[in-house]
Protein backbone atom coordinates (compact mmCIF):
# COMPACT_ATOMS: atom_id res chain seq x y z
CA UNK A 1 0.00 0.00 0.00
CA UNK A 2 1.70 3.08 -0.98
CA UNK A 3 2.25 5.75 1.70
CA UNK A 4 0.25 8.97 1.81
CA UNK A 5 3.22 10.63 0.64
CA UNK A 6 3.97 8.72 -2.69
CA UNK A 7 3.04 11.16 -5.49
CA UNK A 8 -0.04 10.21 -7.31
CA UNK A 9 0.40 7.70 -10.17
CA UNK A 10 -0.76 10.35 -14.01
CA UNK A 11 -0.62 7.15 -15.75
CA UNK A 12 -2.75 5.39 -13.69
CA UNK A 13 -5.29 8.69 -13.31
CA UNK A 14 -5.01 8.87 -17.57
CA UNK A 15 -6.29 4.89 -17.88
CA UNK A 16 -9.36 5.45 -15.34
CA UNK A 17 -10.19 8.51 -17.33
CA UNK A 18 -9.29 7.60 -20.67
CA UNK A 19 -12.85 5.17 -20.95
CA UNK A 20 -15.03 8.56 -19.75
CA UNK A 21 -13.47 10.47 -22.37
CA UNK A 22 -14.15 8.17 -25.47
CA UNK A 23 -17.73 8.06 -24.07
CA UNK A 24 -17.87 11.45 -24.09
CA UNK A 25 -16.18 12.15 -26.94
CA UNK A 26 -18.60 9.26 -29.06
CA UNK A 27 -21.58 10.90 -27.94
CA UNK A 28 -20.29 14.72 -29.11
CA UNK A 29 -19.87 13.19 -32.81
CA UNK A 30 -23.26 11.02 -32.79
CA UNK A 31 -25.38 12.55 -35.26
CA UNK A 32 -28.54 14.05 -33.39
CA UNK A 33 -31.72 12.44 -34.07
CA UNK A 34 -34.78 13.29 -35.86
CA UNK A 35 -36.60 13.90 -32.84
CA UNK A 36 -33.61 15.89 -30.96
CA UNK A 37 -33.84 18.69 -33.95
CA UNK A 38 -37.69 18.69 -34.03
CA UNK A 39 -37.21 20.17 -30.57
CA UNK A 40 -34.67 22.50 -30.95
CA UNK A 41 -36.12 23.96 -34.01
CA UNK A 42 -39.40 24.34 -32.22
CA UNK A 43 -37.29 26.37 -29.57
CA UNK A 44 -36.38 28.68 -32.98
CA UNK A 45 -33.12 27.03 -33.39
CA UNK A 46 -33.13 27.98 -37.50
CA UNK A 47 -29.58 25.86 -37.56
CA UNK A 48 -31.22 22.51 -36.19
CA UNK A 49 -34.22 22.94 -38.60
CA UNK A 50 -31.83 23.56 -41.55
CA UNK A 51 -30.08 20.37 -40.70
CA UNK A 52 -33.99 18.14 -41.06
CA UNK A 53 -33.90 19.73 -44.44
CA UNK A 54 -30.65 18.74 -45.33
CA UNK A 55 -31.59 14.92 -44.03
CA UNK A 56 -34.61 14.97 -46.65
CA UNK A 57 -34.17 17.76 -49.21
CA UNK A 58 -33.07 14.90 -51.75
CA UNK A 59 -35.84 12.42 -51.15
CA UNK A 60 -38.17 15.17 -50.87
CA UNK A 61 -37.30 16.81 -54.43
CA UNK A 62 -37.05 13.09 -55.69
CA UNK A 63 -40.21 12.45 -54.37
CA UNK A 64 -41.75 15.40 -56.06
CA UNK A 65 -40.14 14.70 -59.62
CA UNK A 66 -41.46 11.60 -59.64
CA UNK A 67 -45.30 12.44 -59.34
CA UNK A 68 -44.83 15.82 -61.69
CA UNK A 69 -42.11 14.81 -64.09
CA UNK A 70 -40.85 18.41 -64.14
CA UNK A 71 -37.79 19.62 -62.25
CA UNK A 72 -39.04 22.89 -61.75
CA UNK A 73 -41.89 22.21 -60.17
CA UNK A 74 -40.48 19.37 -57.95
CA UNK A 75 -38.14 22.21 -57.63
CA UNK A 76 -41.13 24.53 -55.93
CA UNK A 77 -42.86 21.71 -54.31
CA UNK A 78 -39.66 21.26 -52.15
CA UNK A 79 -40.03 24.81 -51.18
CA UNK A 80 -43.16 24.26 -50.43
CA UNK A 81 -43.07 21.51 -48.51
CA UNK A 82 -40.28 23.05 -45.94
CA UNK A 83 -42.13 26.10 -45.34
CA UNK A 84 -44.99 24.10 -44.59
CA UNK A 85 -42.93 21.84 -42.13
CA UNK A 86 -41.66 25.16 -40.32
CA UNK A 87 -44.97 26.69 -40.40
CA UNK A 88 -46.66 22.95 -38.95
CA UNK A 89 -43.66 21.65 -36.92
CA UNK A 90 -45.85 22.13 -33.69
CA UNK A 91 -48.69 20.29 -34.79
CA UNK A 92 -46.51 17.08 -35.40
CA UNK A 93 -47.44 14.90 -32.81
CA UNK A 94 -44.81 12.31 -33.40
CA UNK A 95 -47.47 9.72 -34.04
CA UNK A 96 -45.91 8.46 -36.21
CA UNK A 97 -41.67 9.02 -38.18
CA UNK A 98 -40.96 12.18 -38.92
CA UNK A 99 -40.32 10.90 -42.19
CA UNK A 100 -43.78 10.10 -43.02
CA UNK A 101 -44.86 13.33 -42.45
CA UNK A 102 -42.40 14.96 -44.44
CA UNK A 103 -43.60 12.66 -47.41
CA UNK A 104 -47.02 13.24 -46.84
CA UNK A 105 -47.03 16.86 -46.63
CA UNK A 106 -44.31 16.33 -50.18
CA UNK A 107 -47.12 13.98 -51.80
CA UNK A 108 -49.78 16.20 -51.01
CA UNK A 109 -48.31 19.41 -52.47
CA UNK A 110 -47.24 18.00 -55.74
CA UNK A 111 -50.66 16.38 -55.77
CA UNK A 112 -51.88 19.48 -55.55
CA UNK A 113 -49.88 20.89 -58.48
CA UNK A 114 -50.83 17.64 -60.62
CA UNK A 115 -54.53 18.62 -60.43
CA UNK A 116 -54.13 22.09 -61.60
CA UNK A 117 -51.76 21.48 -64.96
CA UNK A 118 -54.69 19.06 -66.12
CA UNK A 119 -58.02 19.93 -67.70
CA UNK A 120 -60.07 17.34 -65.97
CA UNK A 121 -60.27 16.03 -62.30
CA UNK A 122 -58.57 12.95 -61.49
CA UNK A 123 -60.83 10.07 -61.24
CA UNK A 124 -60.92 7.70 -58.25
CA UNK A 125 -60.39 3.95 -58.28
CA UNK A 126 -64.00 3.71 -58.46
CA UNK A 127 -64.99 5.51 -61.39
CA UNK A 128 -62.42 3.32 -63.47
CA UNK A 129 -63.77 1.07 -65.29
CA UNK A 130 -63.87 -2.52 -64.01
CA UNK A 131 -60.39 -4.23 -64.88
CA UNK A 132 -59.26 -1.36 -66.09
CA UNK A 133 -55.58 -2.03 -65.69
CA UNK A 134 -56.18 -5.69 -65.10
CA UNK A 135 -57.03 -6.43 -68.98
CA UNK A 136 -54.28 -4.22 -69.72
CA UNK A 137 -52.44 -6.90 -70.51
CA UNK A 138 -52.07 -10.22 -69.41
CA UNK A 139 -48.69 -11.08 -66.81
CA UNK A 140 -45.65 -12.56 -67.99
CA UNK A 141 -45.60 -15.93 -67.95
CA UNK A 142 -43.40 -17.79 -65.54
CA UNK A 143 -39.59 -17.54 -66.25
CA UNK A 144 -39.84 -14.09 -68.20
CA UNK A 145 -39.67 -11.83 -65.23
CA UNK A 146 -37.83 -9.26 -66.56
CA UNK A 147 -36.16 -8.62 -63.35
CA UNK A 148 -34.03 -11.66 -64.27
CA UNK A 149 -32.29 -10.47 -67.32
CA UNK A 150 -29.10 -10.02 -67.71
CA UNK A 151 -27.35 -6.65 -65.97
CA UNK A 152 -25.99 -5.47 -68.87
CA UNK A 153 -29.31 -5.40 -70.69
CA UNK A 154 -31.18 -4.09 -67.72
CA UNK A 155 -28.67 -0.99 -67.26
CA UNK A 156 -28.81 -0.02 -70.81
CA UNK A 157 -30.24 3.64 -71.91
CA UNK A 158 -32.70 1.94 -73.87
CA UNK A 159 -34.07 0.36 -71.36
CA UNK A 160 -34.42 2.57 -68.51
CA UNK A 161 -35.79 5.01 -70.67
CA UNK A 162 -38.37 2.71 -71.70
CA UNK A 163 -39.14 1.95 -67.78
CA UNK A 164 -39.24 5.60 -66.97
CA UNK A 165 -42.07 5.79 -69.93
CA UNK A 166 -43.62 2.81 -68.70
CA UNK A 167 -44.18 4.68 -65.21
CA UNK A 168 -44.47 8.05 -66.70
CA UNK A 169 -47.86 6.21 -68.62
CA UNK A 170 -49.66 5.15 -65.41
CA UNK A 171 -52.46 6.93 -64.13
CA UNK A 172 -51.75 9.40 -61.29
CA UNK A 173 -53.04 7.37 -58.39
CA UNK A 174 -51.49 4.40 -59.31
CA UNK A 175 -47.71 5.88 -60.38
CA UNK A 176 -47.74 7.54 -57.22
CA UNK A 177 -48.79 4.73 -54.93
CA UNK A 178 -45.99 2.63 -57.14
CA UNK A 179 -43.38 5.50 -56.72
CA UNK A 180 -44.07 5.53 -52.98
CA UNK A 181 -44.08 1.81 -52.19
CA UNK A 182 -41.82 0.64 -54.68
CA UNK A 183 -39.41 3.08 -55.43
CA UNK A 184 -38.83 4.82 -52.58
CA UNK A 185 -39.47 1.95 -50.32
CA UNK A 186 -41.87 2.70 -48.14
CA UNK A 187 -44.21 0.02 -46.26
CA UNK A 188 -47.50 -0.40 -47.17
CA UNK A 189 -49.30 1.05 -44.35
CA UNK A 190 -46.53 3.81 -44.13
CA UNK A 191 -47.73 4.79 -48.26
CA UNK A 192 -51.12 4.21 -46.59
CA UNK A 193 -50.85 7.12 -44.42
CA UNK A 194 -48.64 9.34 -46.65
CA UNK A 195 -51.47 9.48 -48.94
CA UNK A 196 -54.51 9.43 -46.65
CA UNK A 197 -55.86 6.07 -48.04
CA UNK A 198 -56.86 2.56 -46.79
CA UNK A 199 -54.08 -0.05 -46.60
CA UNK A 200 -56.56 -2.55 -48.66
CA UNK A 201 -56.56 0.75 -51.35
CA UNK A 202 -52.91 0.68 -51.55
CA UNK A 203 -52.88 -2.58 -52.22
CA UNK A 204 -55.23 -2.77 -54.95
CA UNK A 205 -53.52 0.43 -56.95
CA UNK A 206 -49.85 -1.52 -56.58
CA UNK A 207 -50.88 -4.61 -57.93
CA UNK A 208 -52.72 -2.86 -60.98
CA UNK A 209 -49.63 -0.81 -61.25
CA UNK A 210 -47.19 -3.93 -61.34
CA UNK A 211 -49.21 -5.85 -63.71
CA UNK A 212 -49.19 -2.59 -66.28
CA UNK A 213 -45.82 -2.17 -66.04
CA UNK A 214 -44.86 -5.92 -66.55
CA UNK A 215 -47.28 -5.98 -69.53
CA UNK A 216 -45.18 -3.05 -70.62
CA UNK A 217 -41.85 -3.96 -69.52
CA UNK A 218 -42.04 -7.25 -71.07
CA UNK A 219 -43.16 -5.71 -74.06
CA UNK A 220 -39.40 -4.60 -74.51
CA UNK A 221 -38.31 -7.81 -74.32
CA UNK A 222 -40.62 -9.19 -76.84
CA UNK A 223 -39.28 -7.01 -79.63
CA UNK A 224 -38.20 -8.54 -82.65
Amino acid sequence: MPSPNTPPNPDAKASVAKPDTKAAVAEAEAPASDEELIARARAKDFAAFEELLARYEDKVFRLAHRILRNETDAKEILQETFVSIWRKLDTFKGDSQFGSWVYRIATNAALMRLRAHRRHPEVSTEELPIGYLDNYGTPMPAGENWSKRPDDELQSSELRTHIQAAVDALPDIYRTVFVIRDVEGLSTEETAEVLGISVPTVKTRLHRARIALRDAIGGYFDRP
